[in-house]
């Protein structure tokens, strides 16, 4: 009964955030990706591309300065009392997650469409809603130990990104380990928030939300590097 109740709550919360908007246009765009594919050739993009995902890794170094800070600042990752520096800290992670979605626009601009998978739309989107609430209802610091982690991971992503995009011939060598540092940093969020959940009486959601996180990257990892490297090669020719 609590979880349908908390559900109801989600809901309620949910259709009053500015990004509601955002969001549904977000996945229009998606549904309508083909149509515009079919019409028009891929664009190269990569000027754009890297100044793009070199901007995003500044974002997110500056938002983890800014919540390692306040967290140090309040003494404890499960407090519940905000201050100025977390909130504007918030708004900026929040910043940081719409300007992420670009992500999708320039995969649908250069017709990179296998690349927009269900982990890839459920992530962005997800991270759209859950920033914008946590920015207007809970800038709490137990809620910025989470996008901490998350933005210290970003600014690996988007430099891998970057890298990728400046010189794409040569390509950084550790996409399969950046796969497992997202990995990593789902489980980790997953005890935090469970030991959360235990001593402090938080919410369950975020431990449902980890898990899914994990299960999804899990199974991109399996089906991108080990399902992959156990084909034989007379199976790789069919």
């Amino acid at each position: 009964m609590k979880v349908i109740d908390g559900l109801i709550k989600f809901y309620h919360m949910a259709v009053e955030l500015p990004s509601l908007y955002l969001f549904f246009a977000y996945m229009a765009m998606i549904f309508l990706s083909g149509f515009w594919q079919n019409l028009t050739k891929p664009l190269g993009l990569r000027p754009i591309l890297i100044l793009h995902n070199f901007g995003c890794c500044l974002l997110s170094v500056a938002s983890l300065g800014a919540f390692c800070f306040s967290l140090y600042e309040n003494g404890s990752i499960y407090g519940k009392t905000p201050n100025t520096l977390l909130v504007n800290t918030f708004w900026l992670y929040w910043i940081t997650k719409t300007v992420e979605l670009l992500d999708t626009v320039f995969m649908i601009l250069r017709h990179k469409k296998r690349q927009i998978s269900f982990l890839h739309v459920y992530h962005h989107s997800s991270m759209l809603i859950l920033s914008d609430m946590s920015r207007l209802l809970y800038p709490w610091p137990s809620i910025a130990t989470f996008l901490a982690i998350n933005s210290a991971v970003h600014v690996c992503l988007y430099l891998y990104y970057g890298l990728t995009a400046l010189n794409p011939d040569n390509p950084p060598q550790w996409k399969k380990e950046m796969t497992q540092i997202q990995i990593i940093q789902f489980i980790i969020g997953f005890f935090i928030a469970g030991y959360g959940y235990w001593k402090h009486g938080f919410c369950m959601y975020s431990i449902f939300y980890g898990i899914s996180m994990i299960v999804l990257f899990s199974n991109f990892y399996y089906q991108a590097y080990v399902k992959k490297r156990r084909l034989k090669p007379a199976d790789k020719l069919n």
